[in-house]
């Protein structure tokens, strides 16, 4: 697989700068200490690229003269960890559904998948904005909501897959043989399904990202002291006309790391498909 990502520079690229957030966002914030955090009114909205200020203060400061570069590295914990947390819930939710709905069938399948157009029909941010305001702006609301919008993503597409590979050969096969349903959906089933979930994570997980930062910046995600990406963008709304910095770079590694992933989506979803891998392996083999 690594000979196939270092085929597509772009995906490299990508997952490259992914692995710099990742480790940043695990390393950075107890390294940082009181940096981002710490006021310095002396800096209040300082620009960006003044050298005089010192390394932290390069992409500027906020209203209370904290630097920017050093939030962003705190703030990217909180934004990865309730993005990671609310993709793993949905699709932990919506593969058992859909597995169950797809094998299963009858009436049982036909009630998930009523309740899951029920969830559908609804739009999804607003959904989320409506249940916030009744449950309240935390942290876990915000990750349960947003996972539960997900659901029927991850739910109608393993159904899908089910539907189809169910049918083919060596599944028949393990039926007749005596195999238990268990065996048959965990052996023969759930491993043809993961690589297309593993590429729908990954664009679910650039999609929750901006969910987040949404809700935050309507002031229904997460609240202070706690702060994420989005959170920055909020704050900074007010200064748009005199101290443009405070909204910009977080939103630029908002979008930074929601083209990462979905670059990175892309060449998954091809290493993953045999009708389209076998010309990544001939380039690679051709480079050899």
């Amino acid at each position: 697989m690594l000979a196939l990502l270092r085929r597509d520079k772009f995906a490299l690229a990508a997952a490259v700068f992914l692995v710099v957030v990742v480790l940043a966002a695990l390393v950075g914030p107890p390294l940082l200490g009181g940096i981002g955090i710490d006021m310095d009114l002396m800096a209040r909205n300082a620009p960006p690229f003044e050298p005089d200020r010192g390394f932290w203060h390069i992409l500027g400061s906020d209203a209370l003269g904290r630097p920017i570069l050093a939030r962003i590295i705190i703030a990217a914990r909180p934004t990865l960890l309730i993005a990671a947390a609310a993709v793993l819930l949905s699709m932990v939710v919506g593969v058992l559904l859909g597995l169950i709905a797809g094998y299963k069938g009858g009436i049982v399948g036909d009630v998930i998948m009523r309740l899951t157009d029920i969830v559908m029909s609804f739009p999804s941010l607003l959904l989320a904005l409506v249940v916030l305001y009744i449950f309240g702006p935390a942290i876990t609301n915000v990750i349960i909501v947003l996972a539960i919008t997900r659901v029927p993503v991850y739910l109608r597409t393993t159904r899908a897959e089910v539907l189809e590979i169910r049918s083919r050969m060596f599944v028949v096969a393990a039926e007749v043989t005596g195999a238990s349903v268990f065996r048959t959906v965990s052996r023969h089933i759930l491993p043809m399904v993961v690589p297309t979930i593993a590429t729908l994570m990954t664009i679910e997980f650039a999609f929750v990202m901006l969910a987040e930062a949404s809700l935050s910046f309507l002031g229904l995600g997460v609240q202070a002291p706690d702060f994420t990406w989005g959170v920055m963008v909020a704050e900074g709304r007010s200064y748009l006309a005199t101290a443009w910095w405070l909204s910009f770079w977080p939103g630029v590694f908002i979008a930074l790391v929601t083209m990462s992933l979905n670059l990175l989506s892309n060449w998954l979803r091809i290493a993953t498909d045999p009708v389209q891998r076998w010309r990544l392996e001939r380039e690679v083999a051709s480079d050899e």
